[in-house]
């Protein structure tokens, strides 16, 4: 009965990873996408980085997370994290100037 609960918990460990792990890409891959498909005069006229860099950022985040570093590692961590910056900053900032209406 001592040997259950090391199992168990490796299984929950899995199971968290998973989820993670499925976060992560959905976060990188439609932040890659939207970034494609954006005007690049766009980018300069918010005062980000151009559309190359945030574009190279995200290729290289997703191609380590997909190789195996996971989302619990440096590189994982770090493409969440610029995946959410685009996604909340730079991509609220695109809409804003294409709508002209604001955030709110």
């Amino acid at each position: 009965m001592a040997t259950a609960a090391p199992i168990f918990a490796f299984a929950v460990r899995d199971v968290i990873e998973l989820i993670l792990l499925a976060f992560a890409l959905i976060v990188q891959g439609v932040a890659l996408v939207h970034a494609i498909t954006q005007r690049s005069d766009g980018f300069t006229a918010i005062g980000t980085l151009p559309k190359g860099g945030w574009v190279a950022i995200l290729a290289v985040c997703l191609v380590l997370t997909l190789l195996g570093f996971g989302p619990i590692s440096l590189f994982g961590l770090i493409g969440i994290a610029a995946g959410l910056i685009y996604l909340l900053d730079v991509r609220v900032g695109l809409r804003d100037l294409s709508d002209g209406r604001g955030s709110w």
